[in-house]
């Protein structure tokens, strides 16, 4: 937040409207955030976050559902959607899932084989390099796999032998 770093420079007597405009907002904004440095919502925001932590901290198995309950029977009015928010933004989650869930847990290894002809697919002579690539298809009645192979000619031009089973 740059608005006290505005509040510091100002009591060095530089002047506001000079900061302001270098850091690239109004000078209302400053004075707005001079009067009143911390919204309602963020306010209450903050206490809501302390309840939830002390629920969380009482049982870790509790996901935000659980957390609204308990809340709700403590007294607070809040909503599922805002405890939801607040749990997100704060990285309160229950034990029992994932920490955070951002992907799918699908991650990319490392290459299955190495690059032998280092992506050079041209050869000196014939029958100098050979590719292959077999790639399997699943039908209703079994998996079907083809192999295809490569021949690199000198000329850059290859031939392709197909074999099906």
């Amino acid at each position: 937040m740059m608005f006290p770093l505005v509040r510091d420079l100002a009591a060095e007597a530089i002047p506001v409207r000079l900061t302001c405009g270098v850091l690239g907002f109004s000078p209302q904004a400053f004075y707005k955030w001079r009067a009143r440095p911390c919204s309602p919502r963020v306010l209450d925001d903050a206490h809501l976050v302390n309840a939830i932590v002390d629920v969380h901290a009482d049982d870790p198995e509790f996901g935000y559902r659980l957390i609204t309950d308990e809340l709700a029977a403590a007294g607070h009015k809040v909503s599922e959607r805002r405890v939801w928010r607040l749990c997100r933004d704060h990285r309160i989650w229950s034990t029992t899932t994932k920490q955070g869930r951002r992907s799918s847990g699908k991650t990319p290894g490392p290459a299955v084989h190495d690059d032998l002809v280092q992506r050079d697919f041209t050869a000196p002579r014939p029958d100098a390099v050979w590719l292959t690539d077999i790639t399997e298809h699943p039908t209703a009645r079994a998996s079907s796999t083809s192999a295809r192979s490569r021949t690199a000619s000198p000329t850059g031009s290859s031939a392709t032998a197909s074999v099906s089973g």
